[in-house]
C-alpha cells in the first residue's frame, strides 16, 4: 500500500499544477548541504575562539587607553556643540568651547547618538594620525647608536646544546657546547659543526680543545698529530672505548700502517689505472716531454709485470717488492741477442700454459717495441725510478697484506 501527497490547492483550483513528490536524492542533498553549513559555522566559531585566546587583552587595553580618552573628550565636545545654538558655525564652535564646563558637570559620557558618534570619530581620527606617523617615521634604534653586539650568555646558547645527552656535544667551553645532531627538534637552531681555534704555541689548543673532545668518544676522528704526543696520551683511552686506530707515520715507518695498491686490484682495468697513476707520480718535474715511444714501452713493461704478479703470484707476493725483484732479474746483454734472462723463461712457461694471458701479451708488445740495447737502457732507468718510489711501500709489506686480507 503506498501513499502520495495531495495538494489541497489543486482540489480548490483545478488549474493549479500538481506537486511532484521529492525524491530521496534531493532530500539527501539538502541534508548534506545543511550539515556542511553547520560544520563551517562551527569551524568559524572555533577559529574565533582560538584567536581570542591568543589575544592578550591587557596589552590591547593599554594601547587603547589613549584613544578612549580622546574619544571621551570628543563625546563631551559634541555634546556641548549640540546644546549651543547659533546660526554662524564658527561662533557656535567658540561658544561650544566656552560652555565645556557645563558638559563636564556630568562625569559620564553622553549616550546620545550624535555624541557617541562624535566620540568614536575623534578616537578613530587620532588613531589614524598616530598610525600614519609611525608608518612614515624613520626607524631609530635608541640606545644602539654604537651597535648591538654583546657577549652571549648561557641562555643564548642553551638551544644549541643537547641537554638530554651531554656526551653528544662538541665542547667549546666549560658551560658552552654545540650539539652533534644535524637535525634538532627546532630547525632554526641547526648550525654547522665547524670550529676554528686560533692560538699561539703553548696556548692550549690541544690540551683544552682537542683532548676534551676526544674524550667524548661520540664519533670517528681524523687527527693530525705533528708533535706525536696525542696518540701516546689518548690512544689507550680510545682503544678501551672500542675504537680502531689507523696510524700513518711519515717519519718513523716502522710505527706506521702501510698501503699496498695490489690489494685493491680486481680486473685488468685496475692494473691500467695503477700503472697510469704510478707513472704520473714518478715523472720528474724538470723532465721535458721526451719521446712518447719510451713512455709507452715503460707502460707495457709495468702492465706485464703487475699483471703476472696479480694473476700468478700468491697473495703474500702481490706487492711492489716482487715488482722490484722482477725488474732486478730482467738482465740483458748487448753481445748476445738470443740471451734469455729469468723473466723470459717465466713468460715462456706462461705461454705454454696460456698463450692469451694478459701479462704475456703485454710482455710480447714490450719486446717487439724495444731492441736489446734500448731495452737494457730502459730497464735500468725503470729500476732506479721504481726503487726510489717503492721504498716506503716495501717496508712491512707482508704485515700490510695480512691486515688488508
Amino acid at each position: 500500500m503506498s501513499a502520495t501527497p495531495v495538494n489541497r490547492k489543486a482540489k480548490d483550483n483545478p488549474k493549479a499544477k500538481p506537486v511532484k513528490p521529492k525524491s530521496g536524492s534531493q532530500a539527501n542533498k539538502k541534508r548534506s548541504s545543511s550539515k556542511k553549513k553547520k560544520h563551517t559555522q562551527n569551524k568559524l566559531v572555533s577559529d574565533i575562539k582560538k584567536k581570542l585566546k591568543k589575544v592578550q587583552f591587557s596589552k590591547v587595553l593599554k594601547k587603547a587607553v589613549p584613544y578612549i580618552v580622546f574619544g571621551y573628550f570628543g563625546n563631551k565636545i559634541t555634546y556641548s556643540f549640540r546644546l549651543t545654538t547659533d546660526k554662524n558655525f564658527f561662533m557656535r564652535l567658540v561658544k561650544c568651547l566656552g560652555n565645556l564646563g557645563k558638559a563636564f558637570e556630568n562625569i559620564f559620557p553622553s549616550l546620545n547618538g550624535y555624541d557617541l558618534l562624535g566620540g568614536i570619530v575623534t578616537g578613530a581620527l587620532i588613531w589614524f594620525v598616530v598610525y600614519m606617523k609611525k608608518k612614515n617615521a624613520k626607524k631609530y634604534r635608541r640606545g644602539y647608536e654604537y651597535g648591538s653586539a654583546r657577549w652571549g650568555t648561557e641562555k643564548d646558547i642553551e638551544n644549541f646544546m643537547d641537554t638530554e645527552d651531554p656526551d653528544n656535544n662538541i665542547i667549546i667551553t666549560q658551560t658552552e657546547f654545540i650539539m652533534l645532531n644535524g637535525r634538532p627538534k627546532k630547525p632554526e637552531y641547526a648550525v654547522n659543526k665547524n670550529v676554528l681555534v686560533i692560538g699561539g704555541s703553548g696556548s692550549g689548543k690541544t690540551r683544552f680543545f682537542v683532548k676534551p673532545n676526544l674524550c667524548q668518544c661520540h664519533c670517528s676522528y681524523v687527527l693530525t698529530d705533528p708533535k706525536g704526543t696525542t696518540l701516546d696520551e689518548c690512544g689507550k683511552m680510545l682503544l678501551r672505548n672500542g675504537y680502531k686506530i689507523i696510524t700513518i707515520n711519515t717519519i718513523d715507518f716502522d710505527k706506521s700502517m702501510h698501503y699496498n695498491p695490489f690489494a685493491y686490484i680486481r680486473s685488468e682495468k685496475d692494473i691500467m689505472k695503477l700503472v697510469t697513476i704510478f707513472m704520473a707520480n714518478t715523472k720528474s718535474e724538470n723532465s721535458s716531454g721526451g719521446d712518447q715511444f719510451w713512455d709507452n714501452a715503460e707502460r707495457l713493461l709495468y702492465m706485464a709485470y703487475i699483471g703476472y704478479i696479480y694473476y700468478e703470484c700468491i697473495p703474500e707476493e702481490q706487492n711492489f717488492g716482487t715488482l722490484v725483484d722482477m725488474i732486478n732479474a730482467s738482465e740483458t746483454r748487448e753481445d748476445e741477442e738470443d740471451f734469455k734472462n729469468a723473466i723470459d723463461y717465466i713468460f715462456d712457461d706462461l705461454e705454454m700454459e696460456n698463450p692469451e694471458h694478459f701479462a704475456l701479451l703485454q710482455y710480447k708488445k714490450f719486446k717487439l717495441a724495444a731492441g736489446v740495447a734500448e731495452c737494457r737502457w730502459h730497464l735500468v732507468s725503470v729500476f732506479y725510478k721504481i726503487q726510489a718510489t717503492t721504498y716506503i711501500l716495501h717496508i712491512g709489506i707482508d704485515k700490510c697484506r695480512k691486515e688488508l686480507l
